[in-house]
């Protein structure tokens, strides 16, 4: 990994930083995902996509294209997907619906100016995630040593965090942030939230129809993992396609953590939030 711009970055992620940054090109309809890599990434784009594409794949429709593939296809990276082609996401029609894993403060400045209209709509966790295989204790130990030192991928994880949740209020008609274990709590509501911040409101005959419920219900987790096309294959990166179905739990990395784990990672996050007035939600700590 490499130190750039306040954070940790791999590598092969800063080929598709800098397209990004010098080449995308926002319209006013853009709806941006943003997440920390391993935290409910999958299922923030599933929900996106199934609310914002509604009128022209209705979610109990069998052709639904969240049944043929997965949501990582149905909503590309912007980071990743440039470093491919320019013409990538210009062909899209609006809206349009992307995702990225980049900091607040590295993402394209057209993004962030309140000019260009881009949404954005952060998904979070309240602490560090892994992907939902069981790790060793000497794996989890270096893993939570370099999570605590700011020093994981696309970390520190709380400077991430902060940046969104900063600018969402500073701004919240330009960036909506979501918490993970709200969203697990109450997901009808929050997709409720999310289709109004992606200007596409649910009509009082959706409402009657259940068009939100079968929303949460095409998304679900036990669902969307039961799927052929997420049960099997891989994507561009080569990364197994059941990889990203294996848990699905809110606050199930505290699962794996030793008392002492706890107490190290409480007091990391607590000093590093103290005079910032965010708190990550309960649950998992």
């Amino acid at each position: 990994m490499r130190a750039h711009g306040g954070f940790w970055l791999p590598e092969t992620f800063l080929p598709g930083l800098e397209a990004a940054r010098a080449r995308f090109e926002p319209r006013p309809s853009d709806v941006l995902l943003a997440s920390f890599p391993k935290s409910g990434t999958t299922w923030l784009k599933a929900l996106a996509f199934a609310t914002l594409n509604r009128a022209a794949y209705p979610p109990s429709g069998e052709g639904h294209p969240l049944r043929r593939r997965g949501p990582h296809d149905c909503v590309q990276f912007l980071e990743s997907a440039l470093v491919v082609s320019d013409d990538m996401f210009a062909s899209l029609p609006s809206p349009r619906l992307l995702s990225t894993h980049l900091p607040y403060s590295l993402l394209p400045e057209g993004v962030k100016a309140d000019s260009s209209g881009c949404r954005i709509a952060l998904g979070t966790q309240d602490g560090p995630t892994n992907g939902g295989n069981k790790p060793t204790l000497s794996t989890l130990e270096e893993e939570l040593d370099l999570f605590c030192a700011g020093r994981s991928a696309n970390g520190p994880y709380w400077r991430h965090v902060l940046e969104y949740w900063a600018e969402s209020k500073r701004r919240p008609h330009k960036v909506l942030f979501l918490r993970y274990e709200e969203m697990t709590r109450e997901t009808t509501s929050n997709v409720r939230k999310l289709a109004e911040f992606m200007g596409c409101p649910f009509s009082g005959e959706e409402e009657a129809d259940g068009v939100p419920d079968a929303i949460v219900g095409l998304c679900s987790f036990d669902h969307l993992r039961s799927l052929e096309v997420n049960r099997n294959g891989a994507n561009d990166f080569n990364i197994k396609n059941d990889s990203f179905y294996r848990k699905g739990v809110a606050g199930d990395w505290a699962n794996y953590l030793s008392p002492e784990m706890a107490a190290q990672l409480d007091l990391v996050i607590d000093d590093e939030l103290r005079s910032s007035g965010f708190s990550f939600a309960t649950g998992g700590r």
